[in-house]
């Protein structure tokens, strides 16, 4: 007679243990955000950067990242823009590359909806300011099927590229999204 009960709970508790256990693996984790194809064309072109800027750089100074622009538009972006260059910042952090971050910074002016956004004669002020050691900047172009994408890393006081890297994003439906929004 002891069997019934304890059998009907564990009927009961069944389906509750279940559900927990497909919560847990419906979760994002580091794996299915770094297979997305949008992130690992991002991280992939932050590590050819990395792979150049070997030692050309100093450990002790900061990189700037600036917003990604619309090619056309130098100074416009998009959502596109703006994630684009943060998941490059990201990357190079997690690379050992210490990013400095500019929206935290109330010296630097800051389009709304847009970013920020660097134009050449800012670079210089912008890096001496905060004894950054190089600038990585960038645009991109969409067309019909794709978005090109073109990222550099600039030192400031030369203007000169020390890295620079393309690539091509496919535009399917969430690059399409993240274009339209500003």
């Amino acid at each position: 007679m002891m069997r019934f009960p304890t059998m009907r709970a564990a009927v009961l508790v069944l389906p509750l243990l279940l559900g927990a256990c497909s919560t847990q693996q419906a979760d994002t984790d580091y794996t299915s955000v770094s297979a997305n194809a949008f992130v690992a064309a991002n991280y992939r072109a932050a590590d050819a950067l990395a792979l150049q800027l070997r030692g050309k750089l100093s450990d002790e100074k900061p990189l700037i990242m600036a917003t990604i622009v619309n090619i056309d538009a130098l100074e416009q972006t998009s959502m596109l823009g703006r994630l684009v260059s943060e998941q490059l910042s990201t990357r190079l952090a997690q690379g050992g590359m210490k990013m400095l971050e500019m929206k935290l910074r109330n010296s630097v002016y800051l389009k709304r909806g847009q970013g920020e956004l660097m134009l050449t004669r800012e670079i210089g002020d912008v890096a001496h300011t905060h004894n950054a050691e190089a600038v990585v900047v960038g645009s991109y172009a969409e067309t019909r099927e794709a978005v090109f994408v073109n990222i550099k890393v600039i030192q400031p006081t030369t203007n000169l590229v020390l890295a620079g890297h393309d690539y091509v994003l496919a535009k399917e439906a969430t690059v399409r999204s993240m274009l339209q929004s500003n």
